[in-house]
């Protein structure tokens, strides 16, 4: 079931194109500057998005024009777990497994999870509970077990469905912000 969702939410974002996907984009993170969520962040945790994915280049950088700190996650597999570093500039990246974009270690500082004062959590579908279909390693729900802050995820209205299946591992995001505002 989970891999038909999967597959499912990345038709949908895959089928975003152009100018589509640019003004929801903008739309979705005009939204997320509105809340106090931001606006009460100093730290962002954050992934660098993916060429179908809501664009996290225009966020990373209003935050650091507002002078918060970017975190950004590094995947080891080895260990089965992310670890967030402060990125202060795209220079900062490199390009690992399945094209991912993540931060180079000897160049950025690694933060804890107590540092990060909102984790956006990336997800192909959402529902009004807060579960999330993500990419399939577990990843973010490993990390945000003892995540003590403020979480959200930003996604499309078409992402938006009655209900994700869950196990009781899977952690469901506080806030949601779409296209429309705030959903929860």
């Amino acid at each position: 079931m989970k891999k038909e969702l999967r597959k499912m939410g990345l038709d949908i974002l895959k089928s975003l194109v152009g100018e589509e996907r640019s003004n929801i984009s903008t739309e979705i993170e005009k939204s997320l500057y509105q809340t106090d969520l931001w606006r009460q962040s100093n730290v962002i945790g954050v992934t660098i998005s993916q060429v179908h994915e809501i664009n996290t280049y225009p966020l990373i950088k209003k935050a650091w024009e507002e002078g918060k700190q970017v975190a950004i996650p590094k995947c080891f597999p080895k260990q089965n777990q992310l670890v967030f570093y402060q990125l202060t500039s795209f220079d900062e990246l490199e390009t690992v497994f399945y094209g991912l974009k993540e931060p180079i270690v000897e160049k950025t500082k690694k933060l804890h999870k107590n540092d990060i004062d909102l984790m956006i959590v990336p997800g192909l579908l959402f529902d009004y509970n807060g579960y999330r279909i993500g990419y399939g390693g577990g990843y973010y729900d490993r990390y945000l077990v003892d995540f003590p802050n403020y979480t959200v995820a930003l996604a499309t209205n078409r992402q938006l469905i009655e209900e994700v299946p869950y196990d009781v591992y899977d952690i469901p995001v506080q806030h949601l912000i779409t296209e429309s505002g705030m959903r929860y």
